[in-house]
């Protein structure tokens, strides 16, 4: 399968997952990286930090030991530290990011095709690349649903505001954003607060998804959910490795989701490069029905040539 043929096919039901590949083709160096920005922290926070992470242990796990750590620290010393916590130190490292070529002709492509758009990345590259408006979703939300900074699940950037979010062309951040740094998702520990309230939604009260009622009355038929459940995902940029348990679980969710409701399933597909052929993962993806197939390298993906409208 070619990219380009899919994007052609697809183009008027498809909705964008990316991930930090996005941010990493054509940058200098380590610019752009998750893991630099991270390490970068460590040898900042910890005396005797080898330099690099260690083998054996994921990033996200990094994360809470680096936290708790510095809380024992503290607390040692009986502080009360007026210290930027790491999530807010995490965004004061991306303050410098910039929007790349990349993110401009593919989120050209997202509003020409009326696509939304799904990240995983905190840093608003995507849409200050396109120069959208930022909008807080409150169609179908009940009271006891408001928006918290801490799980910004109904924030979204774009052009216009949107009906709902599968009616358009909006970006919206899986894993928090950085203009709310305590929604930055991060550690393990955070992965599971995420888990924890995407299951609410999913298996919990009267309007949860897996009830089968109508699927534009929900309880998260106002965030994000309702794209990544509801449209065909096409996943790119994305590595998405062991440690990306929020993201695999709710590939999990949505094919049970499709097992008990077979008239809503949506096809998904993942893109890769040879050099990120993975079994393991290409097995996974295989049975939470995502079809993955290969590109020949970063050019076939993020090249000008392969998003044309």
């Amino acid at each position: 399968m070619q990219l380009q043929d899919l994007l052609t096919k697809q183009r008027n039901s498809l909705a964008l997952l990316i991930g930090n590949g996005i941010n990493r083709y054509h940058a200098s160096g380590e610019q752009n990286s998750w893991d630099a920005l991270l390490t970068q922290l460590a040898k900042h926070h910890l005396k005797n930090f080898p330099g690099k992470l260690p083998p054996g242990i994921s990033l996200t796990e990094f994360y809470d030991i680096l936290d708790l750590r510095l809380n024992a620290r503290r607390n040692k010393k009986k502080i009360v530290s007026s210290d930027r916590n790491l999530q807010q130190q995490f965004c004061d490292l991306m303050a410098a990011w910039q929007p790349l070529d990349q993110h401009r002709y593919i989120m050209q492509w997202a509003m020409q095709n009326k696509a939304p758009v799904l990240t995983t990345n905190f840093e608003h590259s995507l849409s200050n690349a396109v120069q959208t408006k930022f909008f807080i979703s409150t169609s179908g939300a009940k009271d006891e649903s408001r928006f918290t900074d801490f799980y910004p699940w109904e924030a979204y950037f774009s052009d216009q505001i949107l009906e709902h979010p599968t009616s358009g062309f909006g970006i919206w951040h899986i894993n928090g954003m950085q203009k709310y740094h305590r929604s930055i998702r991060l550690g393990l520990t955070h992965y599971m607060g995420s888990v924890e309230r995407a299951r609410m939604r999913l298996h919990k009260g009267a309007k949860r998804l897996s009830a089968g009622g109508e699927w534009q009355h929900w309880e998260g038929a106002h965030t994000w959910l309702q794209i990544l459940f509801h449209q065909p995902l096409l996943i790119f940029g994305l590595g998405l490795a062991e440690n990306e348990v929020f993201l695999r679980w709710l590939l999990i969710e949505r094919a049970k989701y499709y097992t008990d409701f077979p008239k809503r399933f949506q096809p998904a597909w993942y893109v890769h490069t040879p050099n990120e052929q993975d079994h393991g993962k290409l097995y996974f993806l295989q049975a939470v029905g995502v079809q993955a197939f290969e590109v020949a390298g970063y050019d076939e993906l993020y090249g000008a040539e392969v998003w044309r409208f």
